[in-house]
């Protein structure tokens, strides 16, 4: 989310003070008091629609809504995006969203603002969020971080690894065994947190070039793909891309990308006016991960990496000069792609688009698209299915078409035929985690929801009610293994005979009879 107005000789030299050679994505577009008013409701059979309830953020003028972040009781955090405080949507009794209430939680610890950072739902149901491109709206690179506890509506401050003047817009990840690991934007480290101690490792070796502008993608084999960004290291040529294993803690190429995804501006103007931005990418049910380039010389570049082969493929160009330096992408529950474009590097409008795996297609747009640039969304995969998006103006929601293939929903082994009110259990089953994290935002704001949720109907009043679910025992997508989680029953549940399923990338298990004493 950053690009390079220098480029020292030395990523060391970096770290000495970031503001010397950054320069930063831009910030959000400043609104007026009548944008509300002004917008431009979906057209009639749109997939798009607005939330019925728009969040009370408390500066919209600067800030606005952001980083969506789905937490595993069913409800959906969302921050005033480079401001303070944060607000948390909850679906009415039928489980809509878009006819959903906002309520206020608590905000970020006293000098902490930050925007573009890393986010996290973790294993045990708390909220991280790491770094942050700017702090109070100020270009810093800041290092600061905080973990959210929805059960006390407190943050914890956490300090940052050793070493790390740092963070900035980089990227998070929750690995396979719910370790979150952190990058450094502006160095080659990265660091693996101990939930416990709130202690940092140093992992990562061998990491071709620094961290910056560069996405991770968790893959079916539980290691972690990204595409270098030669960021300190530009080859109008470079093609790379990289393998984290988890095993090892280190890096490795994993080949050529064929053709060029992160912008090089190699044919109009090359360095010097080189972003370095690169799309989101998304692990599709079939194993293979759909990566989406920018190009700020013409149309964007896409490639598809065959995770059970390790080959890359050239996709489609994007159309006219359409690209993603840094924007949102989700998986559909069908299994198409959902993206977010605009022309060259942080231009507007948007256009929106769905990879199918064969082809790429242009879709209706989001309301308020003429004015967004891709920069401005983030997408986030509900537990109805639906993909919920905003932009720092609005909320809306988007309806996909089909359905999903059986094969790629959780199914449950165990699970109690009795629950009360205010209990904890355990449940069991397979692919608890879901195909794929969900949704994707080049080097920032990752809203993965590759956990799983429980949701209890009433049989009688049709009423959904989700139970808080906690220390998964894994975290690894498009696993055959056997994974449990805990779940409380919230005090509220109605009595009497009920259906359970567990949901992850909003697909739903079959249910089983529960019994709400």
């Amino acid at each position: 989310m950053v690009f390079f107005a220098a480029h020292p000789s030395s990523v060391l030299a970096q770290s000495a003070g970031a503001e010397a050679f950054l320069k930063p994505k831009p910030l959000p577009p400043k609104k007026g008091p009548t944008a509300f008013a002004a917008t431009v409701a979906p057209v009639a059979g749109s997939p798009w629609q607005l939330l019925t309830n728009q969040p009370p953020v408390l500066d919209y003028a600067d800030c606005g809504p952001g980083n969506p972040i789905l937490l595993t009781d069913g409800t959906v955090m969302v921050q005033d995006d480079g401001c303070q405080d944060w607000w948390k949507l909850t679906p009415d009794e039928f489980g809509s969203y878009v006819n959903g209430t906002w309520t206020q939680v608590a905000s970020t610890p006293a000098g902490y603002s930050p925007l573009y950072h890393s986010s996290a739902e973790l294993p045990d149901g708390r909220v991280i969020i790491e770094g942050g491109e700017y702090n109070f709206l100020q270009a810093v690179w800041t290092n600061l971080g905080a973990i959210y506890n929805p059960l006390t509506n407190t943050w914890t401050s956490v300090n940052p690894p050793t070493g790390w003047s740092t963070i900035g817009d980089a990227q998070g990840v929750v690995l396979f065994d719910g370790t979150f690991m952190q990058a450094n934007c502006c160095t080659d480290q990265a660091a693996l947190l101990n939930l416990n101690t709130l202690t940092w490792t140093p992992t990562g070796s061998g990491k071709f070039d620094v961290n910056d502008e560069e996405g991770w993608t968790l893959l079916p084999n539980k290691q972690v793909l990204t595409v270098d960004a030669y960021v300190f290291s530009y080859d109008s040529n470079g093609k790379n891309s990289e393998i984290y294993n988890p095993a090892t803690g280190s890096w490795s190429s994993a080949g050529s990308t064929i053709v060029q995804l992160w912008d090089s501006a190699a044919r109009c103007g090359g360095r010097g006016l080189a972003s370095y931005e690169v799309g989101p990418a998304i692990l599709r049910p079939d194993g293979t991960v759909f990566y989406t380039g920018a190009n700020r010389c013409g149309a964007g570049h896409t490639a598809v990496y065959h995770s059970n082969t390790g080959v890359w493929m050239p996709g489609p160009d994007f159309p006219d000069t359409l690209d993603i330096a840094d924007g949102p992408a989700a998986l559909e529950p069908n299994g198409k792609v959902l993206m977010m474009a605009s022309p060259k590097i942080f231009n507007t409008p948007s256009t929106f688009l769905e990879w199918d795996g064969s082809s790429l297609t242009e879709i209706p747009p989001a309301p308020h698209a003429s004015n967004d640039s891709s920069f401005y969304g983030n997408f986030l995969v509900l537990p109805t299915g639906q993909i919920l998006f905003t932009d720092f103006f609005f909320v809306s929601v988007y309806n996909p078409s089909g359905t999903y293939n059986p094969a790629w929903a959780p199914s449950i082994q165990s699970a109690p035929a009795n629950v009360s009110p205010g209990g904890s259990y355990t449940i069991s089953g397979h692919r608890f985690n879901g195909m794929s994290q969900g949704a994707a935002y080049g080097d920032d704001q990752q809203a993965a929801t590759n956990f799983p949720l429980v949701r209890i109907t009433n049989n009688r009043t049709g009423h959904v009610f989700y139970s808080r679910t906690h220390d998964h025992t894994s975290m690894a997508v498009a696993s055959g293994d056997l994974v449990s989680t805990h779940f409380d029953v919230p005090a509220t549940q109605e009595r009497g005979p009920s259906q359970l399923v567990v949901v992850a990338n909003g697909i739903p298990s079959a249910p089983v009879a529960v019994t709400v004493d």
